[in-house]
């Protein structure tokens, strides 16, 4: 039997509600504000945590929130900037797959979380974000703090709404959950003028998964033809690649995806979203691809004849040169989004589903067949996989006067490998994405938008969802200045986020970028001068702050950082000018990568002729494009 969360009228105003909680039925009154009504309904909808920050035309909600939290039903969690309670629900939803919900107040309140939104809508993150808003009577007077924020985040939302009577407000809130969540999901606006969250209405309460949109009904099936299509080529490939993203881990097909691989003999490669969606220590992964994944995954997608798209987008940083991107395979795309299907890459076997789903039905049509794993199935690709593992693998560099930042990011990984990884954006980010090894759920960074600041936030989400894992962020010191507040709500929390900044005094992507394609005219990407004692800093908050300047440091005090019960704060002072490889400059297929360890086979030669058919191929190739024989 399910137990449903009680609804606000039900739960007493005692300690110890819990006990008289699951007792009471879901009771609701026959008059209620718009403001009661949507604290009702996020209980209705099991949410326990909102993060948020109050302001003038939200204070009805915050103050009806009041009443709620001193029954324990839910927690908020008071940010210091509405930025951070944007990230802090993205953090909790990915770390969960459940919906993340965030508060802002009418004005710079609501602009303040228009980056969050936006970071939450470019990876496919379920998000509700309430808004105050000025009184209806005052909208479009530019009233004091009135935006458009429903205008001003079109282009970044999934849906979004103005509750305009407050008799609408249980409908809005059950189909901002429903459309938030199901098929490709994304954030969710509600935006509440103040005199709505006031105004009493007859209250009629919607529960969850009772909605119906006219108009919108995911496809979350796979078309039985065009799986049977998927099947075949499989069986009739030689060189396969599974290349996986973030919708197999919106899905939950982590298992389908190992399933698939093992029964086929299939290596994988994951993007930067779909890390975690493989177990990265199977002898079949192949780590990230794209611009700065492993050598041996971008030779693999230059040298396959069969990409099988499983919840990816073919985004720029995987694809590079987009025409010369597994320019000789066949494509099979499997994604819950139509619109994602065909959008860069038209796939010879389009499937339009969710990607569990489809991957359970393909199992089980395998399964029908009589199709059963041959152990030597695709071996002589396996093979030259693995040889180009032995010659380019990722490299930690020790130089004898600095800590490199991949030392520490194993060192991190060897102590705690089963943590929570959230990071920010930049050179620490590809080097977290390239030595961690992460379960699903895992591993959250911003991909789309590549947020600075993200880091430290959406780690609160997630250790609030998760109070007994480790939760460590891995930042950078110019991504850890953005949104160093949240230190704040840390401390009042005591919310157990370690974080982790690799300080080399510099933006250090940008810095890398100007040395390589600008000339080394590094203009604007220095940080040292204005940096603050980072350890001092994080005292002056109530968090321990710690400092690493030499490697013989590192291990203790990774132990000690992880010992301590409480949130930590630790400054490694990493080598300056380390650059993060391997990388494919822009333009470029993803065969032509910088920083390889040894010079790339054949990187200079001329085009190579086929001797079994004759045919021309780059000379980045192993295999011929047209007949597979090994060149």
């Amino acid at each position: 039997m399910t137990v449903r969360l009680p609804s606000l009228t039900s739960l007493p105003q005692t300690e110890n509600h819990q006990s008289a909680v699951t007792k009471s039925p879901v009771v609701a009154p026959k008059r209620a504000t718009g403001g009661f009504a949507l604290l009702d309904s996020l209980l209705r909808h099991e949410v326990e945590y909102i993060f948020g920050y109050p302001g003038g035309a939200i204070l009805p909600i915050y103050d009806d929130l009041y009443k709620v939290e001193a029954t324990g039903a839910i927690k908020h969690i008071l940010v210091r900037h509405e930025q951070g309670a944007a990230h802090a629900a993205d953090g909790y939803a990915r770390a969960t797959g459940k919906v993340g919900v965030c508060f802002g107040t009418s004005g710079p309140g609501a602009t303040n979380l228009v980056t969050g939104i936006a970071t939450a809508y470019m990876d496919s993150i379920p998000m509700i974000v309430v808004t105050g808003q000025v009184p209806r009577a005052a909208i479009g007077t530019d009233a004091f703090q009135e935006t458009d924020i429903y205008g001003i985040t079109l282009p970044v939302v999934k849906h979004s709404y103005v509750v305009r009577d407050p008799a609408d407000m249980a409908r809005i809130v059950a189909e901002a959950f429903h459309i938030a969540s199901t098929g490709r999901p994304g954030p969710v606006l509600i935006d509440i003028p103040k005199d709505v969250a006031l105004e009493e209405c007859d209250y009629v309460p919607v529960e969850p998964g009772t909605v119906k949109l006219r108009g919108y009904r995911p496809t979350v099936k796979g078309n039985p033809r065009q799986i049977n299509g998927a099947i075949q080529l499989i069986r009739e490939s030689r060189r396969p690649l599974l290349y996986v993203g973030g919708g197999a881990i919106a899905s939950g097909a982590h298992e389908e995806i190992k399933a698939l691989a093992e029964l086929f003999n299939i290596p994988v490669t994951t993007t930067l979203m779909g890390i975690g969606a493989f177990d990265e220590h199977h002898p079949l992964a192949l780590g990230m691809l794209g611009m700065h994944g492993t050598a041996y995954a971008n030779f693999a997608v230059t040298d396959c004849d069969l990409l099988i798209c499983v919840g990816a987008r073919f985004d720029d940083r995987v694809t590079g040169k987009l025409d010369e991107f597994a320019s000789h395979a066949k494509v099979i795309h499997i994604d819950i989004d139509p619109a994602e299907v065909g959008k860069n890459r038209v796939p010879e076997v389009p499937i339009v589903g969710d990607v569990r789903n489809v991957l359970t039905d393909l199992l089980r049509r395998c399964q029908e067949s009589g199709i059963k794993n041959i152990p030597h199935k695709n071996q002589e690709w396996l093979n030259l996989i693995n040889r180009w593992r032995q010659d380019y693998p990722l490299e930690v560099p020790h130089h004898a006067d600095s800590i490199s930042p991949q030392e520490v990011i194993v060192e991190i990984s060897r102590q705690a490998p089963h943590a929570f990884y959230t990071t920010d954006v930049g050179q620490h980010q590809m080097w977290a994405a390239q030595f961690l090894k992460n379960g699903p759920r895992r591993w959250i960074s911003s991909a789309g938008l590549g947020t600075m600041g993200f880091g430290v936030p959406a780690a609160m989400g997630a250790k609030v969802a998760f109070p007994d894992e480790e939760v460590i962020c891995i930042s950078g010191d110019a991504s850890f200045q953005m949104c160093l507040q949240e230190l704040g709500t840390l401390a009042q929390y005591g919310i157990n986020v370690k974080t982790v900044i690799m300080n080399n005094g510099w933006q250090g992507m940008v810095r890398q970028w100007q040395q390589a394609f600008y000339g080394e005219r590094y203009s604007c990407s220095n940080m040292e001068v204005g940096m603050p004692d980072i350890e001092f800093l994080t005292k002056a908050y109530g968090i321990k702050g710690m400092v690493i300047r030499s490697r013989d440091q590192l291990n203790d005090a990774i132990a000690e950082m992880l010992a301590h019960n409480g949130p930590v704060v630790v400054d490694v002072r990493v080598t300056k000018d380390e650059n993060c490889y391997p990388m494919v400059a822009p333009g470029k297929n993803n065969a032509q990568m910088i920083g390889l360890p040894k010079q790339l086979p054949k990187a200079s030669a001329e085009p190579v002729a086929c001797s079994h058919c004759g045919t021309t191929n780059p000379p980045t190739h192993n295999f011929c494009s047209e007949c597979g024989n090994k060149l």
